[in-house]
């Protein structure tokens, strides 16, 4: 009988007008947004376009042809960048664990460790990134170590991983101390100890809340490691400066952008629905 009344269901001529009304509504919201959009981008063009000094920007940062040219040396240097991304993250990842989980213990036998770990945070957060890659690359070399490489690239990683490990660590924490304590107290009344609690109960739900931040913080780090062309890596950056002081066209520089560009703006809209789910998931919860 119950399976005959929801099968001959049919929304009421109350609720057809309710949808047709939503329809109409997310149409004209629709039109409103092309208008307002073709309406300020076109006349920010026509602006940009009928400038006095338009043709000069055109010739010196949007050369085609020369953008065209130099495109392979600016994309092999990018390489450069994405390596130094992807072997810092996994470095920076390992280190930022292990300066929240040292942070956030209340063990008295790791005290002293815990205030190092605030300490090194406290001074690589507060310290300009370009500062401690001149540190770094510049004062390695000259404390003259034994087994200590003075590749450049080397440097500029290591001042990179430095400091984004402390800021890693601080999402890292916040994701910790945000696990309800009743969280523990399940833990250790099923007999868990407390590395295992931290390990099997309090990590997996700390990480998984705070992958949006990192993935932002990713996308930083891509950003940034063109800071370590001061040391005379010869990156995206680099290339394009190389090539720009040669002919004093800046389209190199335009090119460099457009590629950090291309693998950027994914990475942000991927943190973008990554942050919106985690966000509907939230809000789930809470009207359950």
């Amino acid at each position: 009988m119950a399976e005959r009344v929801n099968s001959a269901w049919s929304p009421s001529s109350r609720e057809l007008e309710r949808q047709k009304s939503r329809r109409e509504i997310k149409r004209k919201q629709a039109l409103i947004a092309i208008f307002s959009s073709v309406l300020v981008l076109g006349t920010l063009a026509v602006v940009l376009v009928t400038s006095p000094g338009w043709e000069s920007v055109k010739k010196t940062f949007f050369d085609v042809g020369y953008g065209q040219e130099i495109l392979p040396l600016v994309a092999k240097g990018l390489w450069i960048n994405l390596q130094l991304t992807f072997i810092g993250g996994a470095a920076i990842g390992a280190i930022a664990l292990g300066l929240a989980l040292l942070r956030t213990t209340k063990s008295p036998t790791l005290t002293p460790f815990r205030f190092l770990a605030t300490a090194y945070v406290d001074i690589f957060r507060g310290a300009p990134l370009i500062l401690i890659i001149l540190l770094v690359g510049f004062g390695v070399p000259a404390l003259g170590l034994s087994g200590v490489s003075n590749n450049v690239i080397f440097l500029g990683t290591v001042a990179v991983v430095l400091t984004y490990s402390a800021y890693v660590a601080e999402v890292i924490r916040s994701g910790i101390l945000s696990i309800h304590p009743s969280q523990r107290a399940a833990a250790r009344s099923l007999g868990l100890t407390s590395g295992q609690t931290m390990r099997f109960v309090v990590l997996p739900q700390a990480i998984r809340r705070v992958v949006p931040p990192l993935l932002n913080d990713f996308v930083s780090l891509l950003k940034d490691t063109g800071l370590v062309s001061i040391l005379g890596v010869t990156d995206a950056v680099r290339a394009a400066q190389i090539n720009a002081s040669r002919t004093f066209n800046y389209t190199p520089y335009v090119v460099a952008a457009i590629l950090f560009l291309l693998i950027t703006i994914p990475m942000t809209r991927y943190t973008d629905r990554a942050i919106r789910k985690r966000t509907d998931a939230q809000n789930s919860e809470g009207a359950i």
